[in-house]
């Protein structure tokens, strides 16, 4: 006893607690289920102050302000993070850092509803602090640009500077055109398939249509971005333009960040977290708690492990039965049971040794004349068939223990 009790203060005292052991699987368990999440979630959950050109972007190239804009004047915009999500009437707004994003999903989705492209203009480059600002290096470079639709749509950039002359309008659809004032440098485009609707002082296209869906381009996004905004007029015109762009009787905006990297489509693992397989992703989650369970508190009694080669005499007989059942031989051992169950009888009624066993069947065979124990045996010596042999010396056995009573 005070060896077990010096064995379980070790045990309780160890480095290796139960409950330490326990807390740790725990707390494994729960990181790898929030590391997960985090994982399906995380294109969801960042907050967009990356400097970028997109309608969570605080930076002078991004497009906040005019989503703040429009929101504090009752236009109720939405900042979207799914492809899927575009399919609403309002005007939809894209934002694509550069020529190379394809565009594609948008614009199916989008269908004939409409939708305003912004080109980029900028490089610009992330600063760490202030949180949010960029630094702009120059011009992004044409090439950059002109394949935004290609190979759809075909268009050319071109840029100038000006005395930032106001703007005209092409088409009666934006009748706020000549509220906006040239950026200092002006970026225009041009295209075959381009219908201008807005144009600078020289005539080049600010703003043009593409096709014969309601797909328009906006050449230059200093009318819309934050640094636009910085002016009270052309913040003004900025907010008319979106609404002349957008469809009778919208009930808000659509900005997309898909385009800039920000969601896009579900992957496999936010697929886990919701409906419809949200269910079996439970289901699954309470099978291995209680496996766990399981493996942790033990039901019943412990199961004794087994020898594969037995030892003892009951092992012995059961392989040499075995032996002789496999190998089917089993009527040929029926005249030496008979001779076993001869001479057990012989000693359980004391008769005299030396006697042959004729003269021990004779004498056996007295005891029941209606049943003979010589009857009896010769049918079990006698047996061709593993069932004849087994009642025989079933019959046997009972004879013996009948006579014994």
């Amino acid at each position: 006893m005070a060896v077990v009790s010096a064995a379980r203060d070790e045990m309780s005292n160890g480095p290796f607690r139960r409950r330490l052991m326990l807390l740790l699987a725990g707390v494994g368990v729960i990181a790898f289920i929030l590391s997960l999440v985090l994982g399906a979630y995380a294109p969801n959950l960042r907050s967009g102050k990356d400097g970028g050109p997109h309608a969570l972007s605080n930076a002078a190239t991004g497009f906040s302000g005019i989503v703040r804009l429009a929101e504090a004047t009752g236009r109720e915009p939405r900042v979207l993070r799914n492809v899927r999500e575009l399919n609403g009437e309002e005007l939809a707004v894209v934002t694509p850092p550069n020529g190379a994003v394809p565009l594609g999903d948008i614009l199916a989705m989008r269908g004939a509803r409409a939708t305003l492209i912004i080109l980029p203009k900028w490089n610009a480059q992330r600063r760490d602090s202030p949180r949010g600002w960029v630094a702009v290096d120059g011009l992004m470079a044409p090439f950059q640009i002109e394949n935004v639709l290609s190979p759809s749509f075909e268009i050319k950039v071109s840029r100038r500077r000006t005395a930032r002359q106001p703007l005209a309008a092409r088409s009666a659809m934006v009748p706020s055109a000549g509220q906006f004032r040239e950026p200092r440098v002006l970026q225009t485009l041009s295209g075959e398939k381009v219908e201008p609707m807005i144009v600078d002082s020289t005539g080049a296209t600010v703003l043009g249509k593409v096709g014969n869906r309601n797909l328009y381009l906006l050449a230059d996004p200093d009318l819309l971005n934050n640094y636009g905004m910085r002016e009270q007029a052309q913040a003004a015109a900025a907010l008319a333009m979106l609404d002349d762009l957008n469809s009778t009787d919208a009930g808000g905006l659509l900005f997309d960040v898909t385009a800039n990297g920000f969601g896009g489509t579900r992957n496999p693992l936010q697929l886990l977290f919701g409906a419809p397989f949200l269910g079996v992703t439970l289901v699954i989650f309470a099978a291995l708690l209680l496996a766990g369970w399981q493996a942790l508190v033990r039901f019943g009694a412990p199961s004794l492990p087994v020898r594969a080669i037995a030892l003892g005499k009951a092992a012995l007989v059961d392989n040499s039965a075995a032996i002789v059942r496999k190998a089917r031989r089993e009527v040929r051992l029926g005249s030496r049971y008979a001779d076993l169950m001869r001479e057990r009888a012989a000693i359980l009624f004391r008769l005299p040794s030396g006697l042959s066993p004729d003269e021990i069947d004779g004498a056996l065979d007295r005891l029941r004349p209606e049943r003979p124990f010589s009857e009896l045996a010769r049918a079990v010596g006698g047996a061709r068939g593993r069932n004849e042999l087994t009642a025989a010396a079933r019959a046997l056995n009972r004879w013996l223990q009948e006579v014994q009573k």
